[in-house]
């Protein structure tokens, strides 16, 4: 679905938002709808990084239950999207799964689900058979699993260009390829930002720059701890697959998308191209990698030293970073992507017969404790953050776009904001 953007930018407005992902795009369609003007500007082209690059899964289940509210509304929300943006964006509830192969797996399903269980969800504990029956074909004899029906799907790269529509139809101004180098600040605070084709003043700005906010904000010396991990994906051309449910196995995941194929992954793995940021922040993770180091594949090369080359400082009339590489597009790692079929054939053999059409990777900024950020920042008053999804944005992003909108317009917030604040980290 093609996007007119604006081809120059204004003078002035209310709100900047920085970064034309998922987050941004919602952030900024929930601002038109108030009235308000808002500019969306991306150094590159829209959803052009994780944004469409993601499983397109939308989920409650297992979220961390500080996060489960903001995934109940953003279900609700994507629900009533199409109607509210006047175009499909590809949502199917058709529930997610998860199959657990041991009593350890199989206790993290019990204990989430006994955590959750008073905020009137619809998921459920399955045996063994319960799984075969919802999704037939099975080789392998499950411990048992988890199901929620109300969990669903949506198209990455369709959702975000029909949202971005929607928000131009609505009012907001939309430029791609327009880098924010700096901020403006007057009197202590944010007054505008100043672009690669100049300045534009505002009110308030919203950082949504995905893997670009930690290096953008410490430039103006607020740290925000994240580091990348890269998962890789492809995709198969239509065929007959066991069921229209979202399946999530330790080692691979798999759902139907709306042109007949699958997206599959390594669920169970990611690939950590080792850079600068890694040894500055590696204490922080510790926890979890003594608990996943065997998921986390490791890698030094041309990563480290592109990133090292990379200013972390710069002024406002120099070429930023977000302008030497405006989409960060990284190398699929194809031996995750074959174990993940692997994986999976020898759990429904029918995948033995796909055709893959397509494969890619996308990076993920991941903070210590997985949850994100959507908060002010206290030393830069004007500015909210809306980053470090840690590989939950796409499901959660129509919530979590209106929390930053109503942070932004001081009004009363879609969910606590408490459990997202900068300062927790």
């Amino acid at each position: 679905m093609p996007v007119e953007t604006a081809p120059e930018i204004p003078a002035a407005t209310s709100v900047v938002v920085i970064g034309g992902g998922i987050v941004g795009l919602t952030a900024a369609l929930s601002l038109a709808e108030r009235g308000i003007p808002v500019v969306v500007l991306e150094k590159g082209r829209l959803a052009g990084e994780q944004s469409s690059r993601n499983l397109g899964w939308v989920r409650k289940t297992g979220r961390n239950i500080h996060d489960l509210p903001l995934s109940v509304e953003s279900d609700r929300l994507w629900a009533e999207m199409p109607q509210r943006v006047g175009a499909d964006v590809g949502y199917r509830d058709a529930g997610i799964m998860y199959v657990a192969r041991s009593e350890a797996e199989m206790a993290k399903h019990e204990t989430w689900i006994g955590s959750a269980g008073g905020r009137a969800l619809d998921s459920r504990l399955l045996s063994a058979d319960e799984i075969d029956r919802l999704v037939p074909g099975g080789a392998e004899r499950w411990y048992g699993g988890i199901h929620t029906p109300s969990d669903g799907r949506a198209e990455p790269t369709l959702a975000s260009s029909a949202i971005a529509n929607a928000a131009i139809a609505k009012g907001a101004i939309v430029v791609e390829n327009c880098a924010v180098r700096r901020l403006v600040t007057s009197a202590g605070r944010v007054s505008g930002v100043i672009t690669e084709r100049g300045e534009i003043r505002c009110e308030k700005v919203l950082l949504a720059g995905g893997i670009w906010s930690r290096r953008f904000l410490g430039n103006h010396g607020v740290a925000f701890p994240t580091l990348p991990l890269v998962a890789s994906v492809f995709r198969t051309a239509a065929m007959e697959g066991p069921t229209e449910t979202a399946v999530g196995a330790a080692d691979f995941s798999f759902r139907k998308r709306r042109d007949g194929g699958y997206t599959i992954t390594q669920r169970g793995a990611l690939f950590a191209p080792l850079m600068l940021d890694h040894l500055l922040l590696g204490h922080r993770y510790l926890p979890v990698l003594k608990a996943e180091w065997k998921n986390v594949r490791l890698s030094f090369g041309r990563d480290f030293l592109r990133d090292l080359a990379m200013p972390r400082r710069w002024k406002g009339d120099a070429r930023s970073p977000m302008e030497q590489l405006r989409t960060m597009d990284p190398a699929v790692n194809h031996g995750l992507n074959a174990e993940a079929l692997r994986n999976l054939c020898k759990a429904w053999p029918v995948f033995n017969k796909v055709e893959v059409r397509q494969s890619w990777a996308g990076m993920i900024d991941v903070t210590p404790d997985s949850m994100p950020v959507i908060s002010p920042v206290a030393a830069l008053p004007g500015l909210t953050l809306a980053s470090g999804f840690s590989g939950h944005g796409f499901g959660t992003a129509p919530a979590a776009g209106q929390l930053a909108a109503d942070l932004i317009t001081e009004s009363t917030p879609i969910v606590d904001p408490a459990p997202y604040r900068l300062d927790r980290l």
